[in-house]
This record gives C-alpha cells, sequence and structure tokens, in this order.
C-alpha cells in the first residue's frame, strides 16, 4: 500500500528546501566577507609590524647617536695637561670633537665609554665598502701621533639596513643657518668648528617587501636633532669654548 502524501505536506516540505538554500547561501556569503576581512586584516598587521620593526630600528640608532655624540670632545685640551709630544689634535689623551662632515656621515671624537680612553667613532652609509644601503658605525680608540683623519683602521658594525635617504646628516650653525658640507678638520676647520645641531633623516624601505594593500614598498621615516657643544680643536688649533 502506497503512503498518502497531502499535497500541503509537499508544499510544506519545498518551501523549507527553498529556506535552507537561502540559509546557506547567505551563510556563504558572510563566511566569505569574514575570510576577505581576516584576510586583508592580516595584511595590514604584516605591514604595519613590518614598520615598527623598521622604526625600533632607526630610533635604537638614534639612541646610539645621541649617547655618542653627548661625549663629542671630551676630554679636550683644557682638561688634559703636559701636551708636548705632539700636536693637540693628534694626542690620544684629547678629543678634538668633529673630525668630518658630509651628508651621509659624520666622524668625530669623544671618550664615549666614559672609561677615560678617547675613541674615534664614525658613522657613515657603507663604511665598510659591503652594504650600499647599510648605515654603519665603527668607535676605535684614539692613537697618538695620528692625525685625526688618519686614525684607522676601522671597526664596521651595521646599525640601521635599507636606507634609501640620500641626506642622512644636516648640520647648522648657532644661527640655524645650514652648515656645507663636505668639510674636515684639516681643510675646513673653520666650519667645522661651527656646527652647533645635527638634524637626523633616515628612510627605511626595502624592495622586496611589498605592502599587500598598496601594492608598494613599505617605507618608514624617522627623524631627530641633537644640539652639541662643540668645543672644537679645529679653527687655530686652540679650544673654541
Amino acid at each position: 500500500m502506497k503512503p498518502h502524501i497531502h499535497r500541503r505536506d509537499v508544499r510544506q516540505l519545498g518551501s523549507t528546501l527553498i529556506e535552507l538554500m537561502l540559509v546557506i547561501a547567505i551563510l556563504s556569503i558572510v563566511t566569505g566577507a569574514i575570510l576577505s576581512q581576516l584576510g586583508t586584516a592580516s595584511q595590514r598587521i604584516g605591514a604595519e609590524q613590518v614598520k615598527v620593526d623598521n622604526f625600533d630600528q632607526a630610533r635604537d640608532f638614534v639612541d646610539q647617536f645621541f649617547r655618542d655624540i653627548n661625549q663629542i670632545g671630551y676630554p679636550n685640551g683644557h682638561i688634559v695637561n703636559n701636551i708636548v709630544t705632539v700636536p693637540p689634535a693628534n694626542d690620544a689623551r684629547v678629543a678634538v670633537g668633529l673630525v668630518k662632515i658630509t651628508a651621509t656621515s659624520v666622524w668625530f671624537e669623544g671618550d664615549i665609554n666614559g672609561s677615560g680612553i678617547v675613541q674615534s667613532v664614525q658613522y657613515m652609509i657603507n663604511g665598510s665598502g659591503t652594504c650600499a644601503l647599510c648605515l654603519q658605525r665603527s668607535a676605535i680608540p684614539k692613537v697618538t701621533g695620528t692625525a685625526p683623519l688618519a686614525q684607522g683602521p676601522a671597526d664596521w658594525g651595521t646599525e640601521v639596513n635599507d636606507l634609501t635617504t640620500p641626506i642622512i646628516f644636516t648640520y647648522f650653525d648657532t644661527n640655524g643657518v645650514a652648515v656645507p658640507v663636505p668639510a674636515d678638520i684639516t681643510n675646513n676647520p673653520t666650519v667645522i668648528a661651527s656646527v652647533k645641531t645635527i638634524h637626523i633623516s633616515l628612510t627605511i624601505q626595502n624592495n622586496n617587501v611589498i605592502d599587500q594593500k598598496t601594492g608598494q614598498p613599505i617605507q618608514t621615516s624617522f627623524e631627530g636633532e641633537v644640539s652639541l657643544n662643540n668645543c672644537s680643536l679645529a679653527a687655530g688649533g686652540a679650544m673654541t669654548c
């Protein structure tokens, strides 16, 4: 005997199937939208993490630079007595202050570790000659009898990678006027002695790290400025302060 199905039951079953299909379709759309948003959020998180890492790298460099530059020119010729064997600028006990400045490098002397030993300190793009986009640092004990520009060999360590900034260091005198570069203690002593402020500008960009949202390399910028007590031995071979 065949089961008897009422027409009303058939209509209800059809309505239930349609409703179920609609629910599934709606859930699929909602799920797709959620997954899309999660993908976008994941991309943004990745991009922001790269920016944070770059910013931390730049900030660590600037902190190190500020610590070093705060010791520039110490101890100076007023502190050290009995400088008789060599010119004051060539005495390892005396820090002459700034030695050389360019748009991509700065060289100075100072007791940066508080150990009583004067260091010849350099910051330079590609100082080692093996990393074109690296800002590197060298700090070596000053050698008596050797002129400031002849100290070496340098001992380079990398501070910042992937720098694309054409001008990193800008120098100003007490009136806020830009100091011309390049200049060094031998050929431009009065220029070297006039520097009172150093502005730092860093732009970090690795072309292999792409922001998935914009399709462009991720770029991070950082700027800082430090005023220095530039008691230089450059001008006339005597302390300027």
